[in-house]
């Protein structure tokens, strides 16, 4: 078995291909899309008051992402494609249920 293996190539993958794009440990998107609406809330605004609401605002989220992330990196693209689909998979007990 090791003569079979011996003249077959081996490519290394690098590792940063193979792993999910995260910022500050969630999705990159999310994270980059919430820092927008909260710049875009303390900017608007322009009090102390919406600066630290949109700076806790942020926080929180980015929090909230960061667990999402844990438990699936991919958790978006997911839910995403579950959307995309509900049309066509209809919520049943059963295939075989009558409407």
């Amino acid at each position: 078995m090791a003569e079979s293996l011996a003249g077959l190539h081996r490519n290394l993958i690098h590792r940063a291909l193979s792993r999910p794009n995260l910022l500050m440990g969630a999705d990159r998107e999310l994270v980059l899309l919430t820092g927008l609406a909260a710049v875009i809330l303390i900017f608007v605004v322009l009090t102390i008051y919406s600066a630290i609401f949109g700076v806790a605002v942020w926080i929180l989220v980015v929090g909230v992402l960061r667990m999402m992330a844990k438990s699936d990196p991919l958790m978006r693209r997911v839910y995403i494609r579950h959307i995309s689909y509900r049309p066509y998979y209809k919520a049943t007990s059963s295939p075989w249920r009558r409407y």
